[in-house]
């Protein structure tokens, strides 16, 4: 896979000694632990790190007195060397003074945790500039951050309550959130449920160092195999796609749960495609096309990357249940049939190892859920059914119901399935079936995700089967852009005709028309295109012109007089003037009709392709792609958005259908793309609605166009 790194090398090193500095400066630092000045000092000095540690703090060393019997300094100047990292817990009226005097002393990163920046306003913005050029070159984490928490070399740098807790568990699952809050709850959630972390770190702010740069670096940090994502927006698509891409170069899964789902656009949208394409239908095409993997759910963001840490291999959709209390056994079955998965029954084989195992006639061993019973009080018994299952041909992961049984001695059952480990790659998951913290708790530090929905047990599933795909998943190649001289175009709305000639210009095949304004040019026109004809207003301020009475289908030449005075008539009726210029075009039929646009927000330009006509919103059936960095989309690209459609059948022959020409529409993509990419940001939004895809052999018209230019970059 070829990646390009927007994160620099001196970057990379500059995040290394922020994690894992071998001293730290906390600027503003309390004597009084219990406060949140104090913390920082506290926590380092409570877990362990065994780096040099200097508290600044002008009034207590004025006292000669120590903060956590370490020695406290003045100002920054005294410091006996220059620290790798400050943690600078002054408000933000200060912060900056602090920030310039650590970069002046060549200190590589500093953490600032003032909030009252951007985030409150315009005078809050003026700080956080001032912030960043207090920087320099040094490094910024924040502001209005928690901090940061290595985990795996026992280095606290932040300020968080949720660091009160004695210990907790170290593992290879690295978190990066854009909100301080949830960071903490993360670190708590995962250490109840005895899930192990390796990197916790908030960007919050992200004034400098942001979301992108830490994938990037936690792609090459050892101890860190999943990486777990909380984001309220990605500020640098490009540099977080190619980071994306890194890791899963370096087979590292990233899961992401990204709130603002329910935001409508920033903007009211002219077009079909713009109501469609809303931000976070931007956020599934960039998740989907560089590998990340989406949490639906907030516990999703902890369930999945326990059950891909284990880093076993999900190959198939085939799982076993096994379980010795029915009704659990069938939660979990039911739930991974929602998601697609299938529970066979065993094979001969199989079913006769667990035959064999079970004393009396009382187990169900020719269904799935395979209910094995006193499995969950005779370890032996068990082990012995998890080892028939995982070197069954008939399943690619076996999922284990823990019952109340493991109530009283969990570790009896999680060490029985740990054993059976190493047997095996196939997942192993666990649902317990009591309300039992302490019982997933010990399974998940034995190695085995467990889970305390059976819904749960479905979505890590599907998490696996995605994560088995990484190390084949690549950029998108670009198709070159044609050379179209563009140089006359109009700013603002084109009329229909107008953007069907430019979609023409890139190569996309547009249907016969003619632009008239009197109803003799209309018959004239109306005779060379057959028995009926297509009537339409032409408007550059009316998209939707079907809403106000401007179109007509189905006309024949001698009636285009009447038809054509009756739509004036109605058009004025609806918008109080009646339209000057008309279209007249060939009647296109026997095609599947789709849309075609395209949509650009902070993300980037998005391509949209579904089932069209004037229920495209209704129906929703849609498939959205992002343009590559540079040129348009390219033919594989178009083939995999045609057949991702719920109707793709439609085109492929369904009941008997003609089928349809889809290599004349994957064309059609491509051109419409590099149309798209040729334009740049001077395109606000363009789309054809409905491009018609007739029988195979006969090719694709559009037969309706929206373009919206950029009067500020004409």
């Amino acid at each position: 896979m070829s990646i390009n790194h927007p994160t620099s090398a001196a970057t990379s090193t500059a995040i290394a000694r922020l994690v894992r500095p071998r001293s730290v400066a906390v600027i503003g630092a309390s004597a009084d632990p219990t406060k949140t000045a104090g913390r920082p000092v506290s926590y380092l000095t409570r877990h362990g790190f065994d780096g040099a540690i200097y508290p600044v703090n002008p009034k207590v060393a004025a006292q000669s007195l120590e903060i956590g019997g370490l020695r406290c300094y003045a100002d920054i100047g005294a410091l006996p060397e220059v620290p790798d990292v400050g943690i600078v817990l002054l408000g933000a009226e200060r912060a900056h003074l602090a920030v310039r005097e650590l970069a002046q002393r060549g200190t590589a990163a500093a953490i600032v945790l003032a909030s009252g920046y951007t985030e409150t306003g315009e005078v809050g913005a003026r700080r956080q500039a001032e912030l960043l050029e207090a920087a320099g070159s040094m490094r910024l984490l924040g502001p209005n951050t928690i901090g940061l928490v290595n985990v795996t070399d026992r280095i606290p740098l932040s300020a968080s309550g949720a660091l009160e807790m004695e210990n907790f568990p170290a593992g290879n699952i690295g978190v990066v959130s854009q909100s301080g809050g949830i960071l903490g709850a993360l670190l708590s959630r995962a250490a109840a449920r005895g899930i192990g972390l390796s990197k916790l770190v908030s960007t919050s702010n992200e004034v400098d160092l942001d979301l992108a740069d830490f994938v990037d670096y936690l792609a090459d940090d050892p101890a860190t195999q999943v990486i777990a994502l909380y984001v309220e927006s990605v500020r640098h698509p490009e540099k977080f796609r190619a980071a994306a891409l890194k890791a899963a170069a370096a087979g590292k899964p990233v899961v992401a749960f990204k709130i603002g789902r329910s935001e409508a656009g920033a903007r009211a949208a002219v077009s079909h495609t713009g109501a469609m394409a809303g931000a976070d239908r931007m956020y599934d095409a960039l998740f989907r096309q560089v590998g990340v993997i989406r949490a639906q759910t907030f516990a999703d963001l902890i369930d999945i990357p326990a059950a891909l840490a284990t880093a076993r291999t999900l190959r198939g959709n085939r799982v076993a249940v096994l379980t010795s209390t029915g009704g659990a056994g069938t939660l979990v079955s039911d739930a991974l049939g929602v998601a697609g998965f299938e529970t066979p029954a065993p094979d001969a084989e199989t079913a006769a190892r667990l035959r064999a195992l079970q004393k009396g006639d009382h187990a169900a061993l020719d269904r799935n859920p395979i209910d094995v019973t006193l499995a969950g009080l005779e370890p032996e018994l068990l082990r012995g059914a998890i080892r028939a299952l995982l070197a069954s041909p008939s399943y690619d992961a076996v999922t284990i119901i823990v019952g109340s049984s493991a109530l009283a001695m969990p570790e009896l059952m999680a060490d029985a399935i740990h054993d059976c480990l190493p047997e095996s790659d196939k997942p192993v998951l666990a649902y317990v079936s009591p309300h039992a913290p302490h019982v997933a708790a010990v399974l998940n530090q034995r190695g085995v995700p467990a889970f305390s929905a059976p819904e749960s047990c479905a979505v890590a599933c599907e998490a696996m089967l995605a994560a088995s795909r990484l190390r084949t998943l690549h950029d998108d190649v670009s198709s070159p852009v044609a050379q179209v001289d563009v140089s006359d175009l109009p700013a603002g709305s084109l009329d229909e005709a107008a953007a069907k000639q430019l979609f023409a210009r890139f190569g996309v095949p547009v249907v016969r028309e003619v632009v008239v304004s009197d109803a003799d040019a209309a018959e004239v026109a109306a005779r060379q295109f057959g028995e009926r004809v297509v009537l339409k207003m032409l408007s550059t301020t009316i998209t939707h012109k079907s809403d106000v009475g401007g179109v007509a289908v189905g006309v024949a030449p001698d009636a285009l007089r009447a038809r054509m005075e009756r739509m004036r008539e109605d058009v004025r009726a609806h918008t109080g003037s009646a339209p000057e210029r008309f279209l007249v075009q060939e009647m296109v039929q026997g095609g599947v009709e789709l849309i075609l646009g395209t949509h650009r927000d902070a993300l980037g330009t998005a391509i949209l392709l579904g089932m069209g006509g004037v229920t495209a919103e209704l129906f929703q059936d849609t498939t959205l792609r992002l343009l590559p960095a540079s040129g348009g989309l390219s033919r594989e690209t178009a083939m995999s958005m045609i057949r991702a459609l719920r109707t793709w059948p439609l085109l492929d022959g369904y009941r008997g259908r003609p089928k349809a020409d889809i290599d004349a529409l994957a064309d059609a993509i491509v051109a419409f793309s590099n149309m798209a990419a040729s334009l740049g940001a001077r395109l606000v939004e363009a789309e054809i609605n409905p491009v018609f895809v007739l029988p195979a052999g006969d090719g694709v018209r559009a037969a309706d166009g929206v373009v919206i230019l950029d009067a500020q970059r004409a």
